[in-house]
C-alpha cells in the first residue's frame, strides 16, 4: 500500500520501520527534518518537508505525535492530500473527544478516522509487539488491521470513534495501580530487611505475579528509571482519563492519588525517569 507515517519519535520510527520492512511505499513527516532524514537512510522510502508532502496521495496516513493540539494540526493538514476513501490511523494517546472530532473531520472529507492508541512501550515497538485499541467503523478497521499487524501482537476493534482511547485510559489506570503497588511492596520488603531479589524469586510465581513485576522489579531495585514510557507522559494520560471520569462519573481515588505521587517525581527531577520511579518518592532521604 501506499502509507504515510508522521511523528517518528521513540514509538513512531520503529513503527514506521516494521512498515517499511513489510513492502509498504513509504512516505514519513517528522517535525525535525533531520529525524525523518536518517529514517529513510535505515528503512528508504522518502521524507516529505510538510505534513502534507508527505500525505500526497496515500492510501493510509498515520500518526503518533503529542497531544490532542497536535493531532488537530497533523490530521487537517493531511486529509485533503490523502487519496480519495484513505484511512487516517492515530497512534497518538490523545482525549476521546478529540478522536471523535477527527472522526467526523475525516468522514466530511469522504476518508475514514480510526484512534488506535499503542501499549507496550519502546520495545514493543521496537520489537513489533504492541497491543492496539481502535475506536471506528468496522470497514474502516478491516483495511488498517493487516497493516498495523507489522508492529503489534495484538489489535482489536473497542467500539466507535473514541473506544480506543477510552480502553487505552483503562490500560493507565491499570498500570498506575500496579507499579504503585510494586514500589511500595519493593519499600516495604527493604524496610523489613529483606532481600529484593529473594522476594521477587519467591512471590513472582504466584498471585502477585505481573509483567510489571518481572520486567521492573529489579530495575526498581537498582534505582534504574530509563525504561521509555516517561512520567511527563503518564501524567499527560493520566490527565486525560481524569477529565472523562470527570464527564462519566468514575470514581478513581487509586488513579487521582497516583498521579499526585508522580508530581512528586517530576519535583524530584524525574520528569523523563520511566514509570517505575514511583519508587524514588519512597526512598529519598528524609
Amino acid at each position: 500500500m501506499k502509507v504515510a507515517f508522521a511523528g517518528l519519535g521513540v514509538m513512531g520510527f520503529p513503527m514506521a520501520g516494521h512498515l517499511a520492512k513489510a513492502g509498504h511505499e513509504m512516505a514519513v513527516y517528522n517535525r525535525s527534518p533531520d529525524k525523518a532524514a536518517r529514517w529513510v537512510a535505515a528503512h528508504g522510502g522518502r521524507a516529505g518537508s510538510t505534513t502534507a508532502e508527505a500525505a500526497a496521495d496515500a492510501e493510509v496516513f498515520l500518526l503518533c505525535v503529542g497531544n490532542d493540539g497536535d493531532v488537530r494540526q497533523v490530521v487537517a493538514e493531511a486529509l485533503p492530500a490523502l487519496a480519495p476513501g484513505a484511512v487516517v490511523v492515530d497512534h497518538t494517546t490523545t482525549s476521546a473527544v478529540v478522536a471523535r472530532e477527527m472522526a467526523e473531520l475525516a468522514g466530511k472529507d469522504g476518508r475514514a478516522f480510526v484512534d488506535a492508541p499503542v501499549s507496550g512501550g519502546q520495545a514493543g515497538a521496537e520489537n513489533g509487539q504492541l497491543t492496539i485499541m481502535c475506536g471506528g467503523a468496522p470497514e474502516a478497521f478491516a483495511r488498517i488491521e493487516p497493516l498495523v499487524a507489522a508492529y503489534a501482537k495484538a489489535t482489536k476493534l473497542m467500539g466507535p470513534s473514541g473506544s480506543g482511547q477510552l480502553a487505552k485510559m483503562v490500560n493507565q489506570i491499570c498500570i498506575a495501580g500496579v507499579v504503585q503497588g510494586l514500589a511500595e511492596g519493593l519499600h516495604f520488603a527493604r524496610r523489613a530487611g529483606l532481600d529484593p531479589q529473594l522476594v521477587y524469586d519467591a512471590i513472582s510465581k504466584g498471585a502477585a505475579q505481573s509483567w510489571q513485576m518481572d520486567n521492573r522489579w529489579k530495575t526498581m531495585a537498582e534505582g534504574k528509571f530509563d525504561f521509555g514510557f516517561a512520567v511527563d507522559w503518564m501524567r499527560k494520560d493520566l490527565g486525560l482519563l481524569l477529565d472523562e471520569a470527570g464527564r462519566n462519573g468514575a470514581q478513581l481515588d487509586m488513579t487521582a492519588m497516583v498521579d499526585g505521587f508522580y508530581a512528586d517525581v517530576q519535583k524530584l527531577g524525574g520528569r523523563r525517569w520511566d514509570t517505575s520511579s514511583l519508587v524514588a518518592r519512597l526512598e529519598k532521604p528524609a
